[in-house]
């Protein structure tokens, strides 16, 4: 009777000590585009730079705890996390017809606002979920900026749910803003068309 007790807990250390990875959802991946030395005559996109693709809770964590945090990079760098098989281009086929969200922040505030933000993508916590293409956090001389980006633009009720949503999760008070890629690709400073 003692050996199958110490048979059975043996067995259960040994499932405790493989566990298995926490799938998610959906592939994920981390890009890096750092502006603040571009080379005369580079086309833009040119320092835009694959980190990582990752599809568990565990990897997320382990790279999160290995890069930078927005706050501590240098003016006129980018961070993004945007589905695996999406560039963070507007010519990208699936950001093409979309926009973004977008808000302010202070350098402390934006490590917050990012954090909270990759969690939600993560874990699906917006109704939504296959409208959204990425996140952005720009680093700027100015002001830091955190842009989450989406599939379909004029969908003004998807667009409305998602920034209401967003609003909620990084915590903010004052109005956010929407813009179309198009509206941007045309004009120097473009018109919001929806804010929450």
């Amino acid at each position: 009777m003692a050996e199958e007790v110490i048979e059975s807990s043996g067995a259960e250390v040994a499932a405790e000590t493989t566990k298995v990875p926490h799938e998610l959802a959906r592939k994920w991946t981390f890009w890096f585009d750092n502006q603040s030395k571009p080379k005369q005559g580079a086309a833009w996109g040119t320092s835009l730079r694959k980190i990582y693709t990752f599809d568990t809770v565990e990897d997320f964590w382990c790279l999160y705890d290995q890069i930078f945090r927005p706050s501590k990079l240098v003016a006129n760098t980018d961070f993004h996390m945007f589905k695996a098989g999406i560039e963070p281009k507007w010519e990208d086929p699936e950001c093409a017809n979309g926009g973004k969200w977008s808000v302010t922040s202070s350098r402390k505030g934006l490590d917050t606002m990012w954090l909270e933000t990759l969690m939600a993508l993560i874990g699906e916590n917006f109704d939504e979920s296959d409208e959204i293409c990425g996140v952005v956090a720009s680093v700027r001389p100015r002001a830091d900026k955190l842009a989450l980006w989406t599939k379909n633009a004029p969908n003004e009720a998807a667009q409305m749910s998602i920034g209401r949503k967003w609003k909620e999760i990084i915590d903010v008070t004052d109005k956010i803003t929407y813009n179309f890629h198009d509206d941007s690709r045309r004009e120097k400073s473009s018109r919001s068309r929806y804010t929450v």
